[in-house]
């Protein structure tokens, strides 16, 4: 990690506040796993016992990448009975449907699609491409959420099972990725720069979560924390035994997300995900510091290939690839330079995990 985070600090030794915090973070994991209630298995009796009454004991959100594929065959060695949910918006590469299917068809599991009103999605997502913030993905995350909520309501399911995990995803800035359930701010980017009312999508702000958590009773395990998770050795398995197929880099199972973290962010913020990936994984032991820097030298893109991938996101999303070009050279803006509800919400959640976490 480096300045490009604006609000990176370094102690005296030179270590930042992203490694400081993984390391704090990695030690409280290592506690939940040794003892406590949040014990593993203790965690997979409270599912099994949850969904005794019910056709499925978890919802499992699936992206077709490493980890929540990986979740998947956890899950199956485990017996917890499994429906797999993905938001389809309409980005997917063929080699992450395809591995979606695999791990549906070899593991035996339900599988569900919640496909978004693409329509209403496109404008959404311009919408925040044209308030040039760093969170051009903020739509399809809070997607995610409303959806997997949604449909673990409707099949009363009590438990959300997420790939998410300390090991690669333990550093992420917050100027690099603000709060998605900031409604204030999601809000006022729509009303701003889009077109659309919203009326399908699946929202998720605070009220939101509150309902789904504090009267539908669902909750959601990071499992990943409570195994000794390593990238290299699930990736193994996966292409053993399912048949897992490579797409290429972290999130790049979105044709979408690929070009806003291989491209946009860099081009618009000196912004290299990578960096923060890379960071958790120095910190979680996974690689060494000198081979992370060596990775750092692969170019994030190849012009070609990028400037047929601009034709077909512009083609894709409606406008024009000179449109695309323009929103591209606009000056990169922070969530801070718009109207948002970061202290409100700070304080909500402090009050939530004291009286009900």
């Amino acid at each position: 990690m480096d300045t490009t985070d604006p609000e990176i600090k370094f102690d005296e030794k030179g270590i930042c506040n992203h490694c400081t915090e993984f390391l704090i973070k990695r030690e409280e994991v290592k506690a939940m796993r040794k003892s406590g209630p949040e014990h593993l298995e203790e965690i997979i009796k409270k599912i099994k016992k949850s969904g005794r009454n019910n056709k499925y004991d978890v919802l499992l959100g699936i992206s077709g990448g490493v980890d929540s594929c990986y979740v998947a065959y956890f899950l199956k060695k485990k017996g917890i009975r499994t429906l797999l949910v993905h938001l389809d918006n309409g980005w997917d590469s063929d080699d992450a449907a395809l591995n979606i299917k695999n791990v549906a068809k070899k593991l035996e599991f339900d599988y569900q699609s919640y496909v978004l009103d693409w329509e209403e999605f496109k404008d959404i997502q311009l919408a925040f491409l044209k308030a040039s913030v760093v969170e051009a993905e903020t739509p399809t995350d809070v997607a995610i959420m409303g959806a997997l909520h949604r449909v673990a309501a409707r099949e009363g399911i009590k438990y959300i099972i997420s790939g998410g995990n300390l090991a690669t995803e333990g550093i992420l800035p917050k100027t690099w990725h603000y709060d998605a359930k900031d409604t204030k701010y999601f809000n006022f980017i729509q009303k701003t720069f889009g077109t659309k009312k919203v009326r399908k999508f699946p929202n998720f702000g605070f009220r939101t979560e509150m309902y789904f958590k504090l009267l539908k009773g669902i909750r959601i395990i990071y499992l990943l924390n409570y195994v000794d998770y390593n990238k290299a050795d699930a990736l193994k398995i996966l292409q053993e035994e399912i048949g897992w197929k490579n797409y290429g880099g972290k999130h790049h199972e979105s044709r979408f997300t690929k070009f806003v973290q291989s491209y946009l962010l860099p081009k618009k913020f000196n912004l290299d995900y990578r960096k923060a990936t890379l960071s958790s994984q120095i910190c979680a032991g996974e690689i060494t510091r000198e081979k992370a820097l060596e990775a750092l030298k692969a170019p994030l893109y190849n012009e070609e290939d990028i400037e047929r991938e601009k034709v077909y996101i512009a083609k894709k999303l409606g406008i024009t690839k000179q449109e695309l070009d323009n929103i591209i050279e606009l000056p990169g803006k922070y969530y801070s330079e718009y109207p948002n509800d970061e202290k409100r919400l700070k304080f909500i959640y402090k009050v939530y995990k004291k009286y009900f976490s």
